[in-house]
């Protein structure tokens, strides 16, 4: 009985992290699309899948755990910031491959010379992404374990 009971508790938090992790590769395929078409969105998710698979994974992870330290403590306010900073670095990181496009769309000089450094480097944010989502994951995830001993210890001397 306690088994599927720790089961149910999880399947609230795999679901919203599954859908968070579709959703941001929908994001991917639509900022990309809409900038350059979806030949060039699906050329990129081919050339840099690894990149853009881990990012949105990673996020993933953070969602799960963050609706499982949600639900674990009741308390609305759960490290939702952390999800929010890595989720938007998770993002920029996968568009930034398209970046240097805009400067058909956007002919501002300024914008232009952005554009173009965001081209450069565009594996190393691909990593910097990486690093957010891990630092994230491990975050929260310590949260979690804890909220989760201490629950466990409340209910054993209870």
């Amino acid at each position: 009985m306690e088994g599927s009971m720790q089961l149910r508790t999880l399947v609230k938090p795999a679901r919203a992290g599954a859908v968070a992790s579709f959703g941001l590769l929908a994001a991917y395929f639509l900022i990309l699309s809409l900038v350059s078409g979806w030949n060039f969105a699906w050329t990129q998710f081919v050339d840099f899948w690894y990149f853009v698979i881990a990012l949105a994974a990673g996020f993933g992870v953070q969602i799960g755990l963050y609706v499982y330290l949600k639900q674990a403590t009741r308390h609305p306010n759960a490290s939702g910031k952390v999800v929010a900073v890595s989720g938007a670095t998770s993002t920029g990181a996968m568009i930034s491959c398209c970046t240097h496009y805009l400067a058909n769309v956007l002919p501002v000089l300024g914008v232009t010379g952005v554009v173009a450094l965001v081209a450069q480097y565009q594996v190393q944010l691909f990593w910097v992404g990486l690093a957010f989502n891990l630092a994230g994951v491990l975050y929260i995830g310590r949260k979690a374990l804890e909220a989760s001993r201490h629950m466990a210890f409340m209910e054993a001397h209870s």
